[in-house]
């Protein structure tokens, strides 16, 4: 590779790679469609070998799409390290940091995180990456993201994924207003659900759905869940709900971000919950920016309704490390 490569082309190359497509990549890096399929292209040519299989919805990488993808992470990262390194002489943190997030956590506690980042560290841009958890975690793995916020169960699936926890927040069960479990108080059975269709947060065909808390509190109380319908957007589940498919079992958060007219949400038996963390690779040197992220997801106040963790007060007096 000569030293006529330009780094845009890393950077459109990258942004379809973490979008999916490339009219998603010219919206996340503010090109038009053409210029990011130029720089794709450029970077082609002078590869001598396609990056991506364009055949497929969404593209996916090639072989050396993908061996190009880790070094070219590694090249922007290191002039972003290199930027941020400027930063005592200019008074303040500066750089780009990309935080990754799952859907009910990007409606109730993200928007709040960036409004305080742009007031106390407005030369930090945060670029937000929103995915399942499972995919939130091959996006550290990749590189694709700096942070990230997620569930607790299931584990995060890197052995380097170092996790701080944050929030708790209860389960819940969404019915419609004559639905049977209507009569009963809260909280609501555990059997009483299990009598029910059910709709639950993940994806029937994924087998690490069975890992996520509602399954667990079911399972640990001899219930074994097996739902007829699964999603990751809140609204979806409560829209399924809504039509009669099943009652949903999803957590607090979910709910509260969802329009639930029509609907009643009401709290499950049990202790259980979710516990919610932000995530980071412990064997990869956090940035300034990255640290700045940090510390203002730590600073940032837990959505009403949830509780905040033990670790996070320690972690609000000590810093993350």
């Amino acid at each position: 590779m000569s030293a006529d490569v330009r780094l845009e082309w890393f950077v459109s190359f990258l942004a379809v790679i973490d979008t999916g497509s490339f009219v998603a990549a010219a919206e996340s890096t503010r090109r038009s469609q053409p210029r990011v399929s130029t720089h794709v292209a450029s970077l082609e040519r002078e590869i001598g070998l396609p990056l991506f299989d364009r055949r497929k919805r969404p593209v996916e990488l090639t072989g050396a799409g993908a061996a190009l993808a880790v070094h070219a992470r590694e090249i922007l990262h290191a002039l972003e390290s290199a930027e941020a390194s400027m930063a005592p002489w200019r008074g303040g943190t500066r750089g780009v940091v990309t935080l990754g997030s799952y859907p009910s956590a990007s409606a109730a506690f993200v928007p709040r995180l960036l409004a305080s980042l742009r007031r106390s560290s407005p030369d930090v841009q945060v670029v937000l990456l929103e995915r399942s958890t499972l995919e939130l975690d091959d996006a550290l793995t990749s590189g694709a993201v700096d942070a990230y916020l997620r569930p607790m169960s299931p584990p995060p699936a890197s052995a380097s994924a170092r996790s701080l926890p944050l929030w708790n927040e209860p389960l819940v069960v969404v019915h419609a207003p004559d639905h049977p479990l209507a009569r009963l108080p809260e909280p609501i059975p555990l059997g009483a659900v299990v009598e029910h269709p059910i709709v639950s947060i993940g994806r029937l065909d994924a087998p690490e759905t069975g890992e996520f808390e509602s399954y667990q509190l079911f399972r640990e109380h001899g219930y074994e869940v097996e739902p007829v319908q699964a999603t990751n957007q809140p609204q979806t589940l409560v829209s399924l709900v809504r039509q009669g498919i099943g009652v949903g079992v999803t957590n607090w958060l979910a709910a509260q971000v969802a329009d639930t007219t029509g609907v009643e949400v009401r709290r499950l038996e049990g202790p259980a919950g979710r516990r919610v963390a932000v995530c980071w690779d412990s064997v990869r040197p956090l940035t300034p920016a990255a640290r700045t992220l940090l510390h203002g997801i730590i600073d940032t106040e837990p959505p009403a309704g949830t509780d905040p963790t033990p670790e996070r007060a320690r972690a609000r007096r000590a810093g993350p490390r």
